[in-house]
């Protein structure tokens, strides 16, 4: 901040200067130049790189991770993870982000890769990046990660690297018991890489689907599914799961039905929109077509006594514990359910009806 003190001058030719000294110490914001944000590559060579902090997921055992000197796929050292067995004292199971204070430029990667083995095989829940236990705006993940007793590379391909600029979400990893039972794998040379060998890519919405989603007014609804596939160096297609924010979203048709940044739909109006989205210049498969039929109706308001009524499915009412309200019973049953809340009235929706199960026994109810 600028103190400006006045003095009244004798001569105007000192107040004439004094008034240029103080504009000229003024900022020109349009010369700033935006920050930038150091490009390091590595995640763990042989220990943490700078600034790489550790925390465990709530819930998992705080002392899963450490660092292991004996086994490595390379150099002096390796992360050793210690899952526990179900129902183990001091956390369900193992996971825990690997984050930075400051973010890090990561726009001219295209791949996280690192290596693993374990005690005996296994498929680890969950690996990726863009955890920065805030917004986790751009995180990408692979799902059951086949791992064995034998050292192996991985690779987390990035859905669009341009979005990572200032990204402190490095490293993440969520692991349960398998078959109840503990377990130990070991990571080693965790970096990111720009590879020619990651090719193929394809962006999906609703698992590649194009969905119909029958509805009403003022009703939202998530788009789900959203992944990329990139052929890898080994010639597997590897799917990476990945959040909105890659995304771009468009609607047809705004006036019936609106989609946000984060892949939230907004109904409006009576009519037809088709959702989509890009990542990038790459047009994603899958889309979802919304029929909306305007305002929906409500139920009328029951007028009979608490007392004088058992309810399985009011919000006038308390209600009764009930196991599901669809046993989806096979191999017969056709019926679907896509329940939905409008106005904080919440409705079961069944489509494609046949018949529907609704089970209550646990406790039985008395009637």
């Amino acid at each position: 901040m600028i103190t400006k003190k006045y003095i009244f001058p004798l001569l105007a030719f000192f107040g004439m200067v004094f008034i240029i000294a103080i504009t000229g110490c003024e900022r020109d914001e349009d010369n700033l130049q935006p920050a930038t944000f150091p490009s390091t590559a590595e995640v763990f060579i042989d220990g943490f790189s700078a600034g790489l902090n550790y925390a465990a997921f709530g819930g998992s055992d705080p002392k899963a991770f450490d660092v292991d000197t004996e086994v490595k796929y390379s150099g002096s050292s390796s992360m050793i993870f210690k899952v526990p067995d179900a129902g183990a004292p001091q956390g369900a199971y193992a996971g825990g982000v690997y984050y930075t204070d400051m973010g890090r430029d990561l726009s001219g990667y295209n791949v996280l890769t690192f290596w693993a083995r374990a005690s005996k095989a296994a498929n680890i829940d969950l690996i990726g990046l863009g955890n920065d236990l805030g917004e986790n705006k751009y995180q990408a993940s692979i799902s059951n990660v086949p791992v064995n007793t034998n050292w192996q590379k991985y690779y987390i391909p990035i859905p669009d690297p341009s979005k990572l600029t200032e990204e402190k979400g490095m490293f993440f990893y969520s692991e349960g018991p398998e078959d109840g039972k503990c377990y130990t794998f070991w990571i080693d040379e965790v970096k990111f890489e720009k590879l020619g060998t990651i090719a193929h890519q394809k962006a999906m919405i609703l698992g590649s689907e194009d969905k119909t989603e029958s509805t009403f007014n003022s009703l939202s609804i998530p788009i789900d599914g959203l992944g990329v596939s990139f052929n890898l160096p080994t010639g597997v297609d590897q799917k990476v799961n990945a959040t909105p924010a890659y995304f771009t979203f468009s609607s047809t048709e705004p006036g019936v039905a609106t989609v946000s940044d984060k892949g939230l739909v907004t109904v409006l109006s009576s009519g037809t929109a088709v959702i989509t989205a890009t990542l990038g210049a790459l047009e994603a498969e899958g889309s979802l077509t919304i029929e909306s039929s305007g305002e929906y109706e409500h139920a009328p308001v029951p007028q009979v006594a608490a007392d004088k009524v058992i309810s399985l499915f009011s919000d006038a009412y308390t209600n009764e514990p009930v196991d599901y309200y669809n046993g989806y019973w096979a191999p017969y049953q056709t019926t679907l359910s896509a329940d939905f809340t409008v106005n904080n009235d919440h409705v079961l929706n069944y489509y494609n009806f046949n018949f529907v199960g609704i089970q209550f026994t646990d406790p039985l109810i008395d009637a």
